[in-house]
């Protein structure tokens, strides 16, 4: 069994893009990291008009901060750091913000967003999710849904009343579950995962997935010769080709071998999109990542 080495050195190669489709005026999806600390975020916004750009754009750039910070903290402090509880802390403060400004502002009346979060710390990857923006695993040729979505299709399709591929034309297939700023209370789902050289993490909006099959994409990425940069660009052209009904938004990050670490990046990356462009961010880092303890 392979297995990562002993050092929390990883080397990540990331792509992100974001594009508002053919159809929509304004892209209410944000893509945005902090490669230095191995921290990925996806936000897709719900609310119509100006308001899901609104969710979606606060929950990143807020989320890249507060993360951040709970983690330099940490760094500074001889108390052990838990991802998952610093990730729970921030989505639950998140669901608040976006609640409490949709409800002192007309023009932000129902605003929510989705979300989904990589973090890659100390040889393992964290995911935190809400709502039916995915991460995805590549690995050894096989690509694996990591999250569930929290939507009404996907109970559908747990109870055995549709299979997978009738809930993506259901007509209520992007009503949700769960998502930030929805309810005034949310319990965000944090899971921990193994980290393997060689592992390709795609992050998407479901402008991808209701346009993109689960092997369309998988054949995709490995077609590119795990090429995350040229995946990312043509997994955005594959669900504008498919019709582009909705705005879509890739972030796709791969594990280098050891020996093939990089020079860091010392800056975060926020990608801020808008109906006019796709903006995307490309870089290769190394990254030299605390031991976070999990209780």
């Amino acid at each position: 069994m392979e297995t990562m080495p002993e050092s929390s050195e990883l080397a990540l190669n990331f792509a992100l893009k974001s594009h508002p489709g053919r159809i929509r005026p304004l892209n209410e999806d944000a893509v945005g990291a902090d490669p230095a600390i191995g921290l990925f975020i996806l936000a897709d916004g719900l609310g119509g008009y100006n308001a899901g750009e609104v969710a979606s754009t606060m929950t990143v750039s807020m989320l890249l901060t507060d993360l951040g910070t709970q983690l330099a903290r940490a760094n500074g402090s001889p108390d052990t750091f838990d991802p998952t509880e610093a990730l729970r802390s921030a989505l639950v403060a998140m669901n608040s913000a976006i609640f409490r400004a949709a409800l002192n502002s007309s023009a932000y009346e129902g605003m929510a967003t989705t979300v989904v979060i990589a973090w890659f710390l100390g040889g393992r990857l964290w995911v935190a999710h809400a709502g039916d923006s995915r991460l995805y695993r590549l690995r050894s040729g096989s690509l694996e849904q990591i999250t569930r979505d929290h939507s009404f299709s996907q109970e559908l399709v747990d109870a055995g009343m549709v299979s997978a591929e009738e809930a993506r034309v259901l007509p209520a297939k992007n009503l949700v579950t769960k998502a930030l700023g929805a309810t005034p209370d949310l319990e965000p789902e944090v899971h921990d995962y193994d980290v393997l050289p060689g592992d390709i993490v795609l992050m998407c909006s479901d402008g991808l997935t209701e346009m993109v099959s689960h092997l369309e994409i998988g054949g995709l990425i490995t077609g590119c010769g795990y090429d995350v940069v040229e995946s990312a660009r043509r997994l955005i052209d594959l669900a504008n080709e498919a019709g582009g009904r909705d705005n879509t938004s890739v972030i796709l990050v791969r594990v280098a071998t050891p020996d093939a670490l990089l020079e860091a990046a010392e800056e975060p990356v926020e990608a801020d999109v808008d109906a006019d462009a796709a903006v995307q961010g490309e870089a290769e880092v190394a990254l030299e990542l605390p031991e976070p303890v999990v209780h």
